[in-house]
């Protein structure tokens, strides 16, 4: 009887919050797995509240650095065309609502370490040695590209507005007033796109070792992935100015072709070409 009460007192009050251990041989029910999953959301949600507290702090400044992209096109405009730019809250509530999406998107970045740990401790025991390191392997090629892409994005950003506010009629007393939630909506849309686009090679290549495409296939699909990369920039870029879809459709170009030459080099280690490639069968278990 003492036994069985003793457990819930060692946990303490909050102990639902804790990760179940599992059984000895690390292996754990399909209930403890719900809550390992409920800890880890709790975690990422207490972290991402945190930095969005202490974002609060400096919203000035990220007023500044996502309004940054608009000051240079409208200085450019004026310049260059006499157009008249100005930036707006719509609404009694719109100057709050932006507030606190800045926040907790700022929260979300500055706890970018402690999610993706949680995500890696949630699926890390599933993993066998090898399946780990190459898991770790990209996840340290990806948050790279990731970050590179979402500045390209964040400075491609502001020729985007130029180019598109450039029509308005010259000899006509009109100005322009963009609104704040609508412009920081799609600031944010044109850097994941960005963003997402460098990951590219990262899938390829993680599709090449498992099997799924080899290097000659990649070298074939060229054409097309180039005719794909202009149709892609056209729909995902949510600017869609000529200089924007450039910006994303060449470098999106560029990291399938670096993909397709890491995958090439990887198949030659391996002894597969295009003769052997279909009697080949890449086994993560035993190392080959």
């Amino acid at each position: 009887m003492t036994s069985a009460t003793a457990e819930p007192d060692r946990k303490g009050r909050f102990g639902w919050l804790r990760p179940p251990e599992g059984g000895p041989d690390g292996t754990m029910s399909l209930f403890d797995h719900l809550r390992e999953l409920r800890y880890r959301i709790t975690v990422v949600a207490i972290g991402v509240l945190i930095g969005s507290i202490i974002s609060a702090f400096f919203y000035q400044q990220l007023v500044s650095f996502v309004l940054a992209p608009w000051e240079r096109a409208r200085t450019a405009l004026e310049e260059n065309l006499g157009a008249s730019t100005m930036i707006a809250n719509n609404g009694v509530t719109q100057a709050f609502t932006v507030a606190v999406i800045l926040c907790v998107v700022a929260g979300v970045i500055l706890s970018s370490p402690l999610w993706l740990w949680q995500v890696w401790a949630f699926v890390a025991p599933g993993l066998v040695a090898k399946e780990k390191r190459y898991a770790l392997a990209f996840v340290a090629v990806s948050l790279p590209l990731f970050l590179t892409g979402t500045a390209l994005g964040y400075f491609v950003w502001p020729k985007g507005i130029e180019v598109l506010l450039s029509f308005t009629p010259k000899d006509q007393d009109i100005t322009n007033i963009l609104d704040v939630a609508n412009f920081l909506s799609m600031e944010i849309k044109v850097m994941l796109v960005f963003g997402l686009s460098f990951l590219l090679p990262v899938v390829v290549v993680g599709l090449n070792m498992a099997g799924v495409v080899r290097g000659y296939q990649l070298k074939k699909a060229r054409k097309g992935v180039v005719f794909g990369a202009v149709v892609l920039s056209a729909v995902a870029t949510p600017t869609t100015d000529p200089f924007s879809m450039m910006a994303l459709g060449v470098p999106i170009v560029g990291m399938f072709l670096i993909a397709e030459v890491i995958c090439r080099a990887w198949d030659k280690k391996r002894g597969i070409s295009e003769e052997t490639a279909e009697e080949f069968a890449i086994d993560l278990e035993d190392g080959k």
